[in-house]
């Protein structure tokens, strides 16, 4: 069954699925953020789904709010069977959610009922979880709090970054946002109550939260550096500047050829295969790309040739 269906979403997350819909479905209006000021300059930048949108010359809209008439309006005379909604970043009002005959449907990056919130891939790699996965809900009043329509797992490795992750979730979310689409037209879909145990919230990402506390155990630090690749990027501070670090792995304990007595935390040990080792308050991290304010991301060993590491400490 080919349904008309209003899209709603703003940045890359949004754009498998806008791609999906117009492959199976008739798009019929987007839904789409105000455009932000972005870069050094804060010149007015569109979303990257402003910007699918009009090259497809798509029908677009973008409220700075969904409440009020002129927004219901503007959805009405669309007249959708189904809402898609997908990292929009606007709360959906309750007039709106009845408006289409299918309702309001979420592709939400986490197994829900945990992680409900902004940020579900990034907590999702910061707890070390080992699974994290898609879900398909019809959204409600509450937060992420929707009956569930499909989920799908997806085994979190440690090679895993916020950014590649973030990728392969939306990309599955595409494929299971059409599945559940088709489910609903049939009436062979019944949405399901989310399980009243095991929820979390997933806060937005705080740039303070990138700032990397050495005292924590190495593979507490290596989460934090992939879950903030490619934003923030986990920080620290080398001689008095700024360090950003886009890759990190958590070593074994290493043997007394690299350590010559104790070293508090954040303390280089020295080079060793290509990577920068860093005491941690428990355990090695290897650091192995980083970036110097206004350079390019380098390796740990073009900056070893670049400063000298004997003797230094991050933090």
């Amino acid at each position: 069954m080919k349904l008309r269906v209003a899209f709603a979403g703003t940045p890359e997350f949004a754009l498998p699925a806008l791609n999906a819909l117009r492959r199976e479905h008739e798009v019929v209006g987007v839904l789409t953020q105000p455009d932000r000021p972005s870069g050094r300059g804060r010149r007015l930048t569109a979303s990257l789904v402003k910007e699918a949108a009009v090259a497809d010359q798509l029908p677009l809209s973008q409220p700075p709010t969904l409440r009020g008439e002129a927004p219901r309006a503007q959805l009405a005379s669309w007249r959708p069977d189904v809402l898609v909604v997908v990292a929009y970043g606007l709360i959906v009002p309750p007039e709106l959610l009845s408006l289409p005959p299918f309702g309001c449907i979420n592709i939400h990056g986490s197994l829900l009922p945990r992680w409900r919130g902004a940020a579900p891939v990034e907590r999702a790699i910061l707890a070390g979880d080992a699974l994290t996965g898609v879900t398909i809900m019809q959204l409600d009043e509450g937060l992420d709090t929707g009956p569930v329509l499909l989920q799908r797992a997806v085994e979190i490795s440690r090679g895993h970054t916020g950014g590649t992750l973030r990728r392969e979730l939306a990309s599955l979310g595409a494929d299971l946002l059409i599945e559940a689409l088709a489910g609903l037209g049939s009436g062979a879909l019944i949405a399901k109550a989310q399980p009243r145990e095991g929820a979390t919230y997933a806060p937005r990402i705080e740039k303070s939260e990138a700032r990397i506390d050495w005292k924590r155990d190495a593979l507490e630090i290596e989460c934090r550096v992939r879950a903030f690749n490619p934003e923030p990027v986990a920080e620290t501070q080398l001689a008095g500047e700024q360090l950003r670090i886009f890759a990190a792995k958590a070593l074994e304990p290493i043997g007394p050829e690299h350590v010559a007595k104790v070293l508090d935390p954040g303390a280089i040990i020295g080079i060793h295969d290509g990577s920068m080792l860093i005491q941690c308050g428990r355990g090695v991290l290897a650091v192995s790309e980083v970036q110097r304010p206004g350079r390019r991301p380098i390796s740990a060993r073009d900056l070893a040739n670049a400063l000298p590491l004997a003797g230094r400490r991050l933090g």
